[in-house]
């Protein structure tokens, strides 16, 4: 009879998954590597995660920020710039840096490779796009205008990060973060 999976010692894998896919890419990860750089086998992963493909999408669930708690409280546009600022900062320097260069990986695969990377990529914009949407419902913007430019501050905010990791330009991408927000709340005011 098989022995059930130990969830702490699961839980220690996929953070290991998510440090070693932070420091090496997505792209071209085979499982050899990443299980020998974990300490274990490619066996046993399998094991507590069925193939590589659910073990990495399980991982990168462990790192998708709680987008609807962290806009819960924007009510107003100032509320919502103070708080677009602190996203952004979260992901270029603070605690979510790491997760947002793996989920970057993840959606630049996810339309070349139908599949549990291209169903988390569009997962993950979807939560963005709608719990930036309803807090700019709740500042005042209408439905349709408010999930436009809460696509556009997606879509911006994820141009400007792989610009700064590619070039890493601090300066001119922080600056254009900054005209982003403003051109967006801008068109409310």
């Amino acid at each position: 009879m098989a022995r059930p999976p130990d969830h702490h010692k699961r839980a220690a894998l996929l953070a290991g998954v998510v440090t070693y896919i932070g420091e090496n890419g997505l792209a071209d990860l085979s499982l050899r590597p990443l299980a020998a750089a974990l300490g274990t086998t490619s066996r046993m992963l399998i094991h507590y995660f069925g193939t590589k493909e659910e073990l990495l999408v399980q991982a990168l669930a462990t790192q998708r920020p709680d987008f609807d708690a962290f806009f819960a409280d924007v009510s107003d546009a100032a509320g919502l710039e103070a708080r677009l600022r602190e996203s952004w900062t979260a992901m270029t320097v603070g605690d979510d840096a790491v997760s947002t260069r793996i989920l970057l990986q993840v959606i630049a695969i996810g339309p070349t490779q139908p599949g549990p990377f291209a169903d988390f990529a569009e997962k993950a914009l979807d939560t963005v796009i709608g719990a930036l949407a309803a807090a700019m419902v709740r500042s005042g913007w209408s439905r349709g205008i408010a999930t436009a430019d809460a696509t556009m501050i997606s879509a911006g905010f994820r141009g400007l990060l792989s610009d700064r990791l590619i070039t890493g330009d601090f300066e001119r991408t922080e600056l254009s973060a900054e005209r982003l927000i403003g051109v967006v709340l801008g068109g409310m005011r």
